[in-house]
């Protein structure tokens, strides 16, 4: 157990080793992209924007954070788990945290599923709850994508061939995900039917001790799960609620840069165009197997946004729209998480 732990561990330090050199690489690009730009031009600009806009971006980013958990926590509820607000944050900020640090979108859900059931939650339940709201979650980003071509059609023609195609591909597997997270909803047995037969074949193979005992576990996690799954998924309304915090979470993130732009003094008629490309872009990186979608998200932020206010202008409000909507986020989520979890142990 102690080897695993350590494993974990090290895992862990390596992927935030990993991000952090892929951060620094990602910045270092940015602000090499315009040779006129460095980090003290950056600060200045920042000082002398409109505060009143800066201030809702840190907002718009607060908000992202603090959404998760309300989704999380409305989600138990119908399940008949209620938990304290500083719990679902604990529950959103490590699923942030770990999802930016590792490859996966969905690397966060370890972290969120081991913060939830040391407060005693069972298994079957956190699944079925974190897969509900995974699902709910891509397809917000879905069905923000249809509205931002809604309210401007011309965005996406306005991206270059590479970022239209990693857009287009983006939508499509964005639009399976949610799809499949739905079926596996109603379909328990594409889960723990799947963990039975490794649990099977590593016990065939002597790398698995008391198989009998961990398929009695896996077993009552599976009722569990299908017992909550039935009960949410009869639900219109807990549905609906779902959908509406994981939606106004993502909407929130993607103010972050609307914000940034008006801040810098940008038209306020713009605003909407800037939140349609921001939704594209959101779709285009959400896919991409890189921790935090580091340097595809800068790029397509900034060949979405040049067209529309220039070279100069892109690179600002992407480099402190991702400051405020990612790296803050990250590190303040892994911060709560630490806590978090120091508590915990304290208490255990």
């Amino acid at each position: 157990m102690k080897n695993e732990i350590k494993k974990s561990t090290m895992k862990t330090i390596m992927w935030a080793l990993i991000s952090a050199v892929l951060a620094f690489l990602t910045i270092k690009g940015v602000l090499d992209h315009n040779k006129d730009m460095s980090l003290s031009e950056l600060w200045q600009i920042i000082k002398t924007s409109d505060v009143l806009f800066v201030v809702l971006a840190v907002v718009a980013a607060a908000m992202f954070v603090f959404l998760e958990g309300v989704a999380i926590l409305e989600i138990l509820r119908k399940s008949g788990y209620r938990r304290k607000l500083h719990q679902g944050l604990i529950y959103s900020t490590s699923d942030i945290y770990f999802s930016a640090i590792t490859p996966s979108a969905t690397g966060g859900q370890p972290a969120s599923a081991f913060f939830m059931i040391r407060d005693g939650i069972p298994g079957g339940i956190v699944t079925a709850t974190l897969i509900l709201n995974l699902a709910m979650y891509t397809m917000s980003i879905v069905v923000l994508g249809l509205i931002s071509i809604c309210l401007s059609p011309a965005s996406f023609l306005s991206f270059n061939t590479f970022s239209r195609v990693i857009i287009t591909i983006g939508f499509v597997a964005l639009f399976l995900l949610s799809g499949s997270f739905l079926v596996m909803l109603r379909n328990e047995k594409l889960i723990f039917g799947t963990i039975r037969r490794i649990i099977n074949f590593m016990g065939s193979k002597k790398l698995l001790k008391n198989v009998d005992g961990k398929l009695k576990k896996i077993n009552k996690h599976e009722e569990d799960y299908k017992c909550c799954a039935d009960l949410i998924s009869s639900s219109k309304r807990v549905l609906a609620a779902a959908f509406l915090w994981n939606f106004l979470q993502r909407a929130s993130q993607i103010l972050v840069p609307v914000m940034i732009y008006k801040a810098l003094g940008g038209a306020a008629s713009s605003m909407v165009e800037v939140f349609s490309k921001q939704c594209l872009i959101t779709i285009g990186y959400n896919f991409v197997p890189i921790p935090g979608g580091m340097g595809i998200s800068d790029y397509l932020m900034i060949d979405g946004f040049t067209d529309l206010m220039g070279m100069d202008m892109a690179i600002n409000v992407e480099l402190i729209s991702r400051v405020i909507s990612f790296y803050m986020c990250v590190l303040i989520s892994g911060i709560i998480t630490l806590v978090g979890y120091l508590a915990g142990r304290n208490r255990k």
